[in-house]
């Protein structure tokens, strides 16, 4: 049986891995066990009732989180013109067409989201098979193919957070810092779950939410009352 290192063990000390809790004393215990030397991150997962190998029942969206999500976010946008020079104005890190194109086709990728006007998809869809893995890949569904670049930039750097579940019917996300104050965490997790429940797909049958959970970087996972989440 491997042994749990010390710390570990120490961090689970007063959770009960059955027990649903109510979200402001969940949020109270991860941030009273994340312990680690940097800021860790705040994360909540959700297992939604739906099967993604079904078009019908793909979630997928974003969500503007009310207190940020205390991430340095570098943007990159495809633009031309007028539209390049606002998203520079915007705070955009990285902006261009043909030759953003040739910098990322050669390998560097040093950005958090990527942002597109419609007119320039064709060149970005070139990059389907480099970006599309990472999650990167400008789509409208989630605001980042768009005319209004200004706009997605700041969003994207004022803690707008994009969400896609997995396989296994699975949506996590951060939603802050250990060092924010506990009910800024509420409502950005509360913010984030409602945007999840806004997302529900015309396919979804029976419980649409069925369990949620906090965490952070390195601490253990604290189970959620959903009704104390969503519709609260």
């Amino acid at each position: 049986m491997a042994k749990i290192a010390k710390r570990v063990a120490a961090s689970r000390t007063g959770i009960d891995r059955v027990k649903l809790y109510g979200l402001e004393e969940a949020v109270k215990l991860v941030k009273e066990r994340a312990t680690a030397k940097f800021d860790e991150t705040i994360e909540v997962a959700m297992n939604l009732g739906v099967d993604p190998r079904h078009a019908d029942q793909m979630v997928r969206g974003v969500c503007n989180l009310p207190n940020g999500s205390g991430r340095t976010v570098r943007v990159a946008v495809f633009a031309r013109g007028p539209k390049a020079d606002e998203a520079k104005a915007a705070g955009a890190d990285i902006v261009g067409a043909e030759d953003l194109l040739e910098r990322i086709q050669g390998g560097t990728i040093d950005f958090d989201r990527c942002i597109a006007t419609p007119d320039l998809m064709p060149l970005v869809g070139r990059l389907g098979k480099v970006l599309g893995p990472r999650g990167l890949m400008p789509n409208p569904k989630v605001g980042t193919v768009t005319m209004d670049v200004a706009g997605a930039v700041k969003a994207a750097k004022g803690g707008a957070v994009e969400f896609r579940v997995e396989k296994a019917g699975i949506v996590h996300a951060g939603i802050g810092k250990a060092s924010f104050d506990a009910d800024k965490l509420v409502e950005n997790i509360k913010a984030f779950a409602d945007a999840v429940a806004k997302a529900k797909p015309s396919g979804a049958k029976g419980t649409y939410i069925q369990r949620i959970a906090i965490s952070s970087t390195m601490g253990p996972g604290v189970k959620v009352e959903p009704s104390t989440v969503v519709g609260a």
